[in-house]
């Protein structure tokens, strides 16, 4: 497993100071743009950063750096660390900050009106409230349910969008697909409508227009009827 090198810009300052390495080098080491250590050299960058000297740290070694000032093609291996220590996992709720958690009923009302699907360990998880909120507000039994509004946790800062949309792509992976009836379709199927008699469509038009032609001579006739009158 690859280590993570520790401010590496301070390292680069310190390593462009102290040592005969490249830029390249020096950039390889500390994941940074052989530009960047360049203007670092020039003084144009990191002016008011203070060079962290990695064998203090214990992530590289004299030998090391003697190594690369010798061949310009060697690159820089951070050093193993003495001592291992273990990734740490959270667990329980997400802490909120406590000018935030007035709006926390707000976003479980949002969660739990526009994502059915998410259980109350997922809501949990998202806002970092407890099941029996999440209760309370589902069964409109909270103390402050009539002032409650909807509002997305995303637009409140309660948790991002990513960490939401992770939660509704896990709740709805064993739901089955949606019916006709639950989507409200209006369509008929393709097998009421592929044998339709487009000539008896056809044949109706001509009817109508037929009759729309006999009204319009019809209406002819009786003006010039008309006229003739006012003649006599």
């Amino acid at each position: 497993m690859a280590q993570t090198l520790l401010m590496p810009k301070a390292t680069a300052v310190w390593l462009v100071d102290n040592t005969a390495l490249s830029f390249d080098q020096i950039a390889q080491f500390c994941k940074m743009h052989p530009l960047e250590i360049k203007a670092i050299a020039d003084g144009e960058a990191a002016t008011g950063i203070k060079g962290l000297d990695p064998i203090s740290t214990g992530q590289l070694s004299r030998d090391e750096i003697a190594r690369a000032e010798k061949d310009i093609n060697y690159k820089l291996k951070v050093s193993e660390p003495k001592v291992r220590v273990p990734e740490s996992k959270r667990r329980g709720p997400r802490y909120t900050p406590v000018s935030k958690r007035q709006d926390r009923p707000n976003a479980i009302l949002w969660l739990v009106r526009n994502h059915p699907e998410l259980k109350d360990t997922q809501i949990s998880r998202l806002v970092g409230t407890t099941k029996s909120t999440i209760e309370q507000i589902r069964e409109r039994t909270h103390w402050n349910s009539t002032n409650l509004a909807p509002m997305d946790p995303v637009t409140l800062g309660l948790c991002s969008q990513i960490d939401l949309d992770m939660e509704v792509e896990k709740a709805s992976k064993g739901r089955p697909l949606p019916t006709a009836a639950e989507l409200g379709a209006t369509l008929q199927a393709a097998s009421a409508t592929e044998h339709l008699d487009f000539y008896a469509q056809e044949e109706e038009k001509e009817i109508d227009a037929n009759a729309v032609f006999a009204k319009l001579k019809s209406l002819s006739s009786d003006r010039k009827d008309e006229e003739e009158d006012d003649q006599f």
